[in-house]
């Protein structure tokens, strides 16, 4: 037991019957803990000791680091908190005080720091009614269910201190109108049960952690009474004396305060007393509460029940000795993301924010075998080489649901899911910073397919261009550039990563996500329209309507099935082609050939062909190959025609030889032949033995 004297001064008056905890007196007059009613438990992130105590039936201060509600508050990862937002809940740190020997210690107890008392009792309030929203869900009422039946299952509690930044005001006399640091034993399990247990004794967890007015006290005046040890004694009286006075009523449901309150009078409460490693004293309580809501669907929304998955992944990180205490503070969104080892002073927001997703993405989706092996017992996973669809959703949905602390508002987690089964052993970033990534993303086929792979989704969803598919849309409508109202069709996050991969081209797909990142870093207002040169439009705001205009979604799904047996299909025409010079160079059915189906084979044997879905797994193989090859010098005939065509027109003193509409038809072609290339590795990949 390593509890800071104060926090013991504040649980003791709500203790009941502490002498049933206790044993006789030893030699030097000393009393324990008696073996029953102290309990060691063990967690992913640490240990952590327990006393199983009985308590007053308003004990207990409702948490606003409850991981249910966690999303109604800016997170401090965040990189615009600060700047005038709201809902910013303090971190919490380990408690750390002087000891007897006068030097400084951490201890079994936590802390945070508010402004003032008003922020305190602010975030006591706007808790509180997040938590009676969440709890609508529950298809029972619970406050009555405690009426009736009483408490069941026991609350768990950890000591926390909370400082205020501001000095306390002064009464005429020089003296504080009230404390400058408050103790209260914080639900970490049961907060709806402190809550509506608070709810029948008609007090709130503001009034139990910094003071309850006199009047609920039976007292006149206005005074705040701060001391639990008066406050409690005086509410005691009150509701003993209601006791007495109120008509025994056998349905306790309309009875008096008191009569509702007997069955919770006392219940029986655990509280966190020690632990051998007080610097995670706060991931170890909160480990310990995620199991009973996390996998249930009880309570947690899709948001926070992945985050709270999350935490639990760096909890055990952390726990392991596999990342340090800051790093999972920050990527946990418990910290900013300027503590973040790599952050730079000259990264701005966007940097910021993506410095952090993408060491999420790496941690939730680790190379390393021995981060794999901790996320599967973290996540009760499947081994990594049966690791289904599912379980890889789940992490992207996490990995997803924690990037979005780092912007304003959150968005649905789904949004996450645009993974294959080929990350099953973990994805390998190129490790360049973002900057260097947009500058080159125009002819870097790598740093393009970064952006778009790991970070397009992401800051599109946080300007509401686009959302998580959630079946029809047909009934849903948006508005267009021109004020009209107009249905949306459905669409997937993975079909709009595709069209902005090969629908329009490179150069206007980069100039979206340097719209996007421009509005991060201009206060997350809203980004503008690019034209086909990928610059910016000021003043035209990128819409939901915008993007599926020009991005549409008819040209950007994923790759099209085609016939075992396909027809030739015809050479691209080029209509209304302009009168001029031609060079002699048929470029676009040279490059319609590139892509272009192969024409029906067939395989002799005696004088009966062999039709294509009687072909062995071999032969597919053998001419899987055939193709590439082809591919491959096809590909470098088409580059060397190009180069041709250009020394050529240089020769000639023409420079632009080529009609904007001829090249607009074979460019598109050749992108949406890049597109198609680009699904093959990893669809071969899936049919390919382990290494």
């Amino acid at each position: 037991m390593n509890l800071p004297r104060g926090a013991l001064e504040n649980i003791a008056p709500f203790i009941v019957d502490p002498e049933d905890t206790l044993s006789e007196a030893d030699g030097n007059g000393v009393r324990r803990l008696k073996g029953s009613a102290v309990r060691r438990v063990r967690t992913d992130a640490g240990d952590m000791v327990v006393a199983l105590v009985r308590t007053h039936g308003v004990a207990g201060v409702q948490w606003g680091h409850n991981e249910r509600i966690s999303s109604i508050w800016r997170s401090m990862a965040d990189p615009t908190v600060g700047h005038n937002t709201e809902r910013t809940l303090a971190p919490v740190r380990p408690w750390k005080g002087v000891v007897g020997d006068g030097s400084e210690t951490y201890l079994a107890a936590l802390e945070s720091v508010v402004p003032n008392r008003h922020a305190l009792m602010m975030n006591a309030e706007d808790a509180a009614n997040a938590l009676m929203r969440v709890d609508r869900v529950r298809p029972y009422d619970l406050e009555e269910d405690l009426v009736l039946n009483g408490q069941q299952d026991p609350a768990m509690y950890v000591p926390q201190q909370v400082r205020l930044e501001e000095e306390p005001e002064k009464d005429s006399d020089g003296n504080p109108l009230y404390p400058a640091a408050y103790w209260g034993w914080m639900a970490v399990r049961g907060n709806n049960r402190t809550q509506k247990r608070q709810s029948i004794f008609r007090l709130s967890s503001g009034e139990v952690l910094a003071g309850v007015a006199a009047e609920k006290l039976g007292r006149d005046g206005d005074d705040i009474v701060f001391d639990p040890h008066v406050w409690l004694t005086e509410f005691s009286t009150l509701l003993n004396k209601e006791y007495t006075e109120a008509p025994d009523d056998l349905d306790p449901t309309n009875a008096s305060r008191a009569r509702r309150a007997a069955a919770i009078a006392v219940v029986e409460s655990h509280l966190v007393i020690g632990t051998p490693t007080p610097q995670r004293l706060f991931r170890i309580v909160q480990m310990n509460n995620r199991r009973d809501h996390v996998h249930p669907p009880l309570e947690f929304d899709p948001i926070n029940r992945s985050r709270a998955l999350g935490r639990s992944v760096l909890g055990m990180y952390v726990a392991r000795g596999v990342m340090d205490e800051k790093t999972a503070e920050v990527l946990s969104g418990f910290a900013p993301i300027r503590e973040l080892a790599g952050a730079t002073p000259e990264m701005g927001v966007s940097e910021l924010r993506d410095l952090r997703s993408m060491e999420l993405l790496l941690q939730l989706f680790p190379a390393d075998a021995h981060r794999r092996y901790l996320l599967r017992r973290a996540l009760s996973e499947n081994p990594p080489s049966q690791l289904s669809k599912a379980e890889i959703d789940q992490r992207a949905r996490t990995w997803s649901a924690l990037t979005s602390e780092s912007y304003p508002q959150p968005w649905n987690p789904r949004i996450g899911q645009v993974f294959g089964l080929k990350v099953r052993e973990g994805i390998v970033l190129s490790g360049r910073r973002l900057p260097d990534l947009l500058a080159t993303a125009d002819t870097d086929d790598a740093a393009f397919e970064e952006l778009v792979a790991y970070r397009a989704a992401h800051w599109l969803a946080s300007f509401g261009i686009i959302e998580a598919d959630r079946g029809s849309l047909d009934g849903q409508e948006m508005v267009g550039d021109t004020g009209e109202r107009m249905r949306r069709s459905r669409r997937s996050v993975t079909n709009s990563l595709q069209a902005l991969r090969h629908e329009k081209s490179r150069v206007m797909a980069v100039g979206v996500l340097k719209a996007l990142v421009a509005a991060m870093d201009d206060g997350d207002r809203r980004p503008w329209q690019v034209g086909v040169s990928g610059k910016e439009m000021p003043g035209r705001e990128m819409t939901p309507f915008w993007f599926d205009r020009e991005f549409p979604k008819e040209n950007g799904t994923g790759r099209r099935k085609t016939s075992m047996t396909p027809r030739p299909a015809p050479a691209p025409s080029a209509p209304n082609v302009p009168p001029g010079p031609a060079p002699g160079l048929a470029l676009a059915p040279i490059l319609a050939s590139a892509h272009r189906p192969p024409p029906p084979e067939t395989e002799a044997v005696g004088k009966e062909p062999v039709e294509a879905d009687e072909l062995t797994v071999d032969t597919l193989l053998t001419r899987v190959e055939d193709r590439i090859r082809r591919l491959h010098d096809t590909s470098a005939e088409a580059g060397d025609l190009l180069e041709e065509l250009k020394r050529q027109a240089g020769v000639a003193a023409q420079p632009r030889p080529i009609g904007r509409q001829r090249t607009d038809v074979t460019v598109r072609l050749l992108h949406q032949t890049l597109s198609r290339l680009r699904q093959l590795p990893e669809l071969m990949e899936d049919m390919t033995e382990p290494a």
